[in-house]
């Protein structure tokens, strides 16, 4: 018996050893394919080598931005994928590149991954394809279905195709919000709001139930000369009356039940697209045009990433010792202190502007801007370091993208030329401040608040309390010398007298036509058309143009590789479908959104929040 136990003892011992063993090795295995995976994250670029007759595909991915913002792993994991961007630049850079590439015999317009991309933004793509055609090279566009700014893009191409099933859906430009008034009266909240302009809207939502007349003034100002830039484009690429997409929209209804409910046909009837035809229909006339993969079985084809990564090191022109053009790329809300790409901190922008200010290489800047505004306080302190750049000689140009509204006029108004789009939404000259208090909200709960201060302030800014009319009345004080402030930078830094500028500020917004008229806005252009005027203020004939970035850390760096390596395969495994708790958000509080974010020290802002176009 004890012989017996004895080996059982040995065996039990042994398979333990054994287990041991393995879970080392084991271990290490995965260590080393964890080592592996990384490096092969850290050193991956994507290449590969091009054919020599191909069709280019232009298959933008997620909305088209001026910078990127990089996000965190987590958020592809939700499947937020309308989280991913395209940079303007690089389609920009891809079309003009491939206009003297021999070895790309076409383009074609993949456009059913593309997201948000504004008016001016749609434009500056469109003069690129007008560019490319020029170059003799045939244009494709080829969808089962068309959105409303995918359709814009599709309508630049020679061949334009739609799938006999699909549809061309056009809407025109509209701003619907939701209004909060009645809820915050059902919840005892109490919403203090100081602010400065008549038309300046951003806080109605919280005031009102409905939209205010001026409100609906000012926006369907702006939002005509958008539309009407948009559908005089369309008809113009299409050979179309003007009235064309109008008639198309408005009497949707009728014209479908001439053709029975079929979409496609009413689109092709209409002169939208040029014919319908399936996706191996379209395969085989490329086919015949650039040939087949055989090996893919498919046509011989660049794709966009590719291409891309093919011309990058062909995009970087930095001579030592050549005089510069800097860019300085300053996108989204305007906020205090240090900020990451994709948001303009106070703090971050000022160093870049001061860097640029210091290199003696640097003969001009021009200050890239998309921004609905945000900060009062940091929106001086930029200011203040763009007249700084201005004092020092070198000139200054602002090049306004999408938008360049209440902060992001602020900034802009110091340049020494504002250049814009027709479409840039623009102004918005107001500023306000808001808080909420929840004092009638905890009574209603049986929580009441009593206390005692040394001072007549001792309780600002409590929210469990009503608000201290001290407070009220200091706040509206702020407001208003802020609002005058800004009356005054914009009248010095445009040359237009005190009462001129009162005149269309009032916090109402502008579109880019009629902001050159006012006096607003210098110029016509996109950021090229601002690059050389900066190079001619600083009488420069031979220069490059740098970006000037604020440099990576090591985690942005790791964090920006795995975004790129496994882009890819999330959005084949997630696709387009966020979690609907993004989807309820995007859709119901992006006034929130952005109120939550804002930080100025005071709670003073010069902020749009009317400025996103639909």
């Amino acid at each position: 018996m004890k012989s017996l136990f004895k080996a059982f003892r040995y065996l039990i011992r042994g398979f333990w050893q054994g287990l041991s063993v393995c879970r080392v090795i084991v271990g290490n295995l995965i260590f080393l394919a964890l080592i592996i995976l990384f490096l092969s994250i850290f050193f991956y670029e994507g290449k590969r080598d091009l054919p020599a007759e191909a069709a280019l595909i232009l298959s933008p991915r997620g909305d088209i931005v001026i910078q990127k913002t990089e996000t965190m792993l987590s958020s592809r994991l939700i499947g937020e994928a309308s989280r991913e961007e395209t940079l303007l630049k690089d389609i920009i850079d891809v079309i003009d590149y491939a206009k003297e590439d021999q070895r790309v015999k076409a383009l074609v317009l993949s456009l059913h991954d593309m997201g948000n991309a504004p008016p001016s933004k749609l434009a500056d793509i469109g003069e690129a394809l007008k560019r490319f055609k020029a170059g003799g090279k045939p244009i494709y566009a080829s969808g089962d279905y068309y959105g409303q700014q995918q359709y814009y893009l599709a309508a630049h191409a020679d061949h334009l195709y739609l799938h006999p099933m699909g549809g061309v859906a056009l809407t025109g430009f509209g701003i619907y919000r939701n209004y909060f008034k009645s809820a915050l009266e059902k919840l005892m909240i109490q919403f203090h709001v100081f602010r400065v302009g008549t038309y300046k809207s951003a806080l109605e939502p919280f005031l009102r139930d409905d939209m205010s007349d001026y409100a609906k003034e000012a926006n369907l100002s702006w939002l005509s000369d958008l539309w009407d830039a948009y559908t005089g484009s369309i008809a113009e690429l299409r050979g179309l009356p003007l009235e064309a997409v109008d008639d198309y929209i408005n009497n949707v209804s009728e014209n479908l039940s001439r053709v029975k409910g079929d979409s496609a046909q009413l689109a092709l009837d209409h002169g939208l697209v040029d014919a319908l035809k399936t996706r191996n229909e379209v395969r085989e006339e490329l086919i015949a045009l650039v040939g087949e993969n055989k090996d893919e079985m498919t046509i011989n084809q660049i794709q966009f990433d590719d291409y891309l990564a093919f011309i990058q090191p062909q995009r970087k022109h930095n001579r030592e010792g050549t005089s510069k053009v800097g860019i300085i790329v300053a996108k989204g809300i305007i906020l205090d202190g240090v900020q990451p790409a994709g948001k303009i901190g106070g703090d971050t922008l000022t160093d870049l502007i001061r860097q640029a200010r210091l290199d003696d290489e640097v003969k001009a800047l021009v200050l890239h801007i998309d921004s609905p505004g945000g900060s009062a306080l940091a929106s001086e302190i930029i200011r203040k370091e763009i007249e700084l750049t201005r004092r020092s000689g070198k000139p200054v140009i602002a090049s306004m993208n999408s938008i360049a509204a209440s902060g992001g006029y602020w900034i802009a108004s110091a340049a020494d030329e504002i250049w814009a789009a027709p479409t840039t939404i623009t102004g918005s000259i107001g500023i306000y401040s808001a808080f909420a208090t929840f004092e009638k909200s905890l009574d209603y709960l049986g929580v009441h608040n009593d206390g005692v201060g040394t001072t007549r302030m001792a309780d600002a800014f409590d929210t469990t309390r009503p608000l201290n009319p001290i407070v009220a009345d200091s706040m509206e004080q702020v407001i208003q010398h802020n609002y005058r402030r800004f009356i005054k930078t914009v009248s010095e830094g445009r040359n237009m007298p005190l009462q001129d500028v009162e005149k269309i500020a009032q916090g109402r917004v502008w579109s880019g036509k009629t902001a050159k008229e006012l006096g607003l806005v210098d110029q016509f252009g996109n950021l090229q058309d601002a690059v050389q005027s900066a190079a001619n203020m600083a009488n420069l004939k031979d220069y490059d143009v740098i970006y000037i970035e604020q440099p990576l850390t090591a985690r942005e760096k790791l964090i920006k590789r795995l975004n790129r390596f496994l882009a890819g395969a999330t959005n084949n495994i997630f696709g387009r479908a966020a979690h609907p708790a993004v989807r309820f958000f995007k859709k119901f509080g992006p006034e929130l959104e952005g109120i939550v974010e804002l930080n100025d020290p005071q709670g003073v802002y010069a902020y749009c929040l009317v400025c996103d176009v639909h």
